[in-house]
């Protein structure tokens, strides 16, 4: 410890939002260089290679091979499949003295799927993997939470190449098998949910969530066994109802109600239904955003759903990428007066309308529902406005908020909420990027086909701050065994020589046996060494103390708190067989 290159720091970084990102800085592990940019220091390396070495090893254990890319890229493949304009502010561009255009890869598929092309020409090339572990950068708009949401991350990302969509499923198993161990290995409290493949193509998909109550991604479980992420759920569409003796819509005057509940409270005052009271959910809501497309055109987008619901930005977000969403501002109520702020109807829009403003509703709002809504006037409503007979959607949006008890999608019974930390996302490309690169193969009777892709993701930084997030407590980090830095952090507390010399004897002694060791020397009090033992977090730590006098030490289990008293001449075999397991 006198010599490592650490500080440990007693107050938390003022930027620190989760428990993983406080310890981590405190701790000496890393040091932030920049808003989501950090530097990783001794310690925190030692975790990170630890992380690596599993995903390489279960990695290799699938039969994929490992490449480096470079991470200053060509302009040129990114354009061939749309990306350099998709990504938007997200990519990292950049020119060299020529002016010639590159990007700092955020991903990698291009390059892969252009390797493979120079290559490989026939299917007996095939199947085939390939993964990397590498930087990756992306322009965060608000990079946050430590090494859980940063501009410069590592990543291993992995490609299987098949002839056919059942190669593909093979490769996409064997992956999805690593992945588990994985894992596991990292001693991750994970659940594995249906997601969505946004930007990225493709058709089936799925993530690996570590359960945590700081973690950015929502999630639903259901007791039946279904598990996705909150933008994967779908909700279930209720039949169409029957609307021949629907009445006429009729207009509801509503001087400042601007809001749903003002509303429900005038229809509950005025318009008294006699099988129970008005709710929001008999309301149809209007919520108008701009889309922003990659190339920088805007267009309205007016979203009609269940007044007691709200749109989810995220679910949005993943809907309608690789367009972005912003806020619609007051200049632009002035440019489509149709639309009448507080009280939009949908009865003017959508895209074969004279406002030719894309209109799309929540899977809820089938043929025959009748709704009371905005009627395009300020301080007016209008009742009894059925789909499909007064009003026809573009199409369908499934964005809404999911709720706890909401129904499953498959019927497995009422859905719970959760919340997690993204670390694995695996896809089924297909054969998006191999049709944009011209990636082709001979098959066995001589003819070219197009490559089927699987793409596959782990969060190699991010495992670092997960773990640290689901181990840490009130003291500080506390690895578990596979990833700590050291597997004994020893400690010289004793006032006079013999402490520190019996400490280094066992330092030495377990050394020698493949333990490492972290051996605290420094002049400092024991009250300081304590507790930069807790904030470190390493595993086992063995106190030279005043029983030393007695021929004894005391063992610390980090984990859960527990101290055991062992003869001196006994502990070096005590923790080999501690750390070995046996």
């Amino acid at each position: 410890m006198s010599s490592l290159f650490v500080r440990t720091l007693r107050e938390d970084p003022a930027d620190a939002e989760v428990p993983s990102h406080r310890w981590l800085v405190r701790a000496g592990y890393i040091r932030r260089a920049a808003p989501g940019i950090y530097t990783w220091l001794p310690l925190g390396l030692k975790v990170l290679a630890k992380v690596e070495r599993i995903v390489r090893e279960e990695m290799d254990a699938i039969g994929a091979q490992e490449v480096r890319f470079p991470a200053l890229l060509p302009r040129e493949p990114y354009e061939a499949t749309n990306r350099w304009t998709e990504y938007g502010p997200n990519l990292f561009r950049l020119q060299d003295r020529k002016g010639v255009d590159l990007l700092l890869g955020p991903t990698h598929e291009e390059m892969f799927t252009l390797l493979v092309k120079d290559l490989f020409s026939s299917y007996k090339d095939l199947p085939l993997s390939l993964y990397q572990i590498q930087t990756k950068y992306r322009d965060e708009a608000r990079p946050r939470a430590g090494l859980l949401r940063g501009r410069e991350f590592v990543m291993k990302d992995s490609y299987s190449f098949d002839v056919d969509d059942a190669g593909l499923q093979a490769s996409y198993d064997a992956h999805r098998r690593a992945y588990i161990a994985i894992f596991d290995r990292l001693g991750l409290d994970y659940v594995i949910v249906k997601a969505t493949s946004g930007a990225m193509g493709g058709s089936a998909s799925e993530e690996f969530l570590v359960l945590a109550e700081n973690g950015e991604d929502t999630f639903v479980r259901s007791p039946g066994g279904y598990a996705a992420n909150v933008e994967a759920v779908t909700t279930p569409a209720p039949a169409p109802v029957p609307f021949a003796d629907a009445p006429a819509p009729r207009p509801l005057p509503s001087p400042g109600d601007t809001t749903i509940d003002l509303l429900v409270v005038r229809l509950n005052a005025e318009l008294p239904r006699a099988d129970r009271p008005w709710t929001g959910a008999d309301t149809l809501k209007n919520v108008v955003f701009m889309l922003i497309r990659p190339d920088g055109t805007r267009e309205p987008l007016v979203i009609g759903l269940p007044g007691d619901r709200d749109v989810d930005p995220k679910r949005l977000d993943a809907a309608v990428a690789p367009a972005e969403v912003a806020p619609f501002e007051a200049e632009d109520f002035e440019r489509f007066p149709a639309l009448v702020k507080g009280y939009i109807g949908p009865q003017v829009l959508g895209a074969s309308s004279p406002s030719r403003i894309r209109y799309v509703v929540d899977p809820r709002v089938v043929t025959g529902t009748r709704w009371v809504t905005g009627a395009n006037e300020v301080d007016l409503h209008v009742v009894d406005l059925v789909a499909g007979r007064d009003f026809t959607p573009d199409g369908v949006l499934d964005v809404a908020e999911v709720r706890e008890g909401d129904p499953a999608p498959d019927g497995s019974g009422p859905l719970t909420l959760a919340r997690g930390i993204e670390m694995g996302h695996i896809f089924q490309l297909g054969r998006k990027y191999a049709e944009a690169l011209g990636l082709k193969v001979l098959d066995a009777n001589g003819k070219l086909v197009t490559v089927t892709m699987g793409s596959y993701g782990v969060g190699v930084s991010r495992a670092v701050a997960a773990v640290a997030e689901n181990t840490c407590d009130d003291k500080g980090l506390a690895w578990p065994r596979a990833l700590a830095p050291f597997d004994v952090h020893v400690l010289a507390t004793g006032k006079d020589a013999a402490a520190l010399a019996a400490a280094e004897d066992l330092a030495a002694e377990l050394a020698r046996h493949g333990i490492e060791v972290l051996l605290d020397d420094r002049k400092a009090s024991p009250g300081v060494k304590f507790t930069d033992a807790e904030l470190l977090g390493m595993p086992t730590s063995v106190v030279f103390g005043r029983r030393l006098a007695d021929g004894m030490v005391e063992v610390r289990d980090r984990a859960s708190g527990d101290r055991v008293e062992v003869p001196v001449a006994e502990v070096a075999a005590h923790l080999v067989a501690l750390v070995r397991g046996s």
